[in-house]
């Protein structure tokens, strides 16, 4: 079933699925829109056989060690489909106790950023962790996934973090660009944020137009119903976000993402994995 403005979660088997179904189910709620959790499994090459193939010579060994090595890649994955068949029907009861009614499962062999971007035109938003299996057993605070299918997508990423906690105050790390403003007026025109304060926090180096751009958004965000209380605080946009965040109880942090290049991030750093770093709540991301 095609299922257009979808909400679409990214789900690998980690813990961290539980949680990204926990939000997705959330914001499908909110903006009554359907949810389908999306599993890809990626056939990496350390999968293949340990077995000890180097014996196999004499007539015909060439055709039967392909015979078995073909044998044993299709029993991999049959158990690796009905082991994500059985993931995806434990996820699917989740979000249905959540509250979302007939949510879609779907599996897929492939590679994660192609796939999604194959889906994008039916999606409105895009739900993953911010890390994920490859990220239980190292120390790593931002999977190596992310930056990359981030990059790949034009719609808002929410990107979550450990644990569930319904979101109860919002805030939009505003600084005047096409992005963020397009974020305000997507945040006044969506049902996703409708009844919550939106806090609008603008930081960084000074600038003559500021006052104006978040004067800008904050009638822009009152005119919609919302609570919109602004601030203006110079200094370290990281910091000072993170601060706020902390101090008065956000719960998703709103923001634009990845404008540089991924060159430009190389040779200097990231400020968008700096900030979901720091943050440590879900973020949403604008591309």
């Amino acid at each position: 079933m095609k299922n257009e403005n979808k909400v679409l979660a990214c789900v690998d088997q980690s813990r961290f699925a539980d949680y990204v179904a926990d939000y997705a189910a959330w914001a499908a709620r909110r903006m009554d829109a359907p949810l389908e959790l999306l599993h890809v499994i990626n056939r990496h090459p350390e999968t293949a056989t340990s077995r000890d193939h180097s014996g196999a010579i004499g007539i015909d060994a060439q055709e039967h060690l392909l015979t078995e090595l073909s044998n044993e890649d299709e029993s991999r994955s049959k158990a690796a489909r009905e082991e994500g068949r059985m993931f995806l029907n434990r996820l699917r009861e989740r979000a249905v106790a959540a509250g979302v009614q007939s949510p879609d499962v779907r599996q897929r062999y492939g590679n994660l950023e192609a796939t999604l971007t194959e889906q994008e035109d039916d999606v409105r938003l895009f739900v993953l962790g911010r890390r994920g299996q490859s990220a239980e057993n190292t120390q790593r605070d931002l999977g190596r996934n992310v930056e990359r299918v981030v990059r790949s997508l034009h719609k808002p990423i929410l990107a979550i973090t450990e644990g569930f906690t319904e979101p109860r105050r919002v805030m939009i790390a505003f600084d005047g660009s096409i992005v963020t403003r397009r974020g305000v007026k997507m945040v006044a025109g969506s049902p996703l944020f409708k009844g919550l304060p939106v806090h609008l926090l603008m930081s960084g180096k000074k600038s003559q137009d500021a006052p104006r751009q978040l004067e800008w958004a904050r009638k822009t965000l009152e005119l919609a119903g919302f609570d919109a209380p602004a601030a203006l605080v110079p200094g370290d946009a990281e910091s000072v976000i993170a601060e706020t965040v902390k101090h008065q109880g956000i719960d998703i942090l709103i923001m634009g993402a990845y404008s540089h290049s991924p060159l430009r991030g190389l040779l200097v750093g990231s400020k968008t994995s700096d900030l979901l770093r720091s943050a440590k709540i879900p973020t949403l991301l604008l591309r």
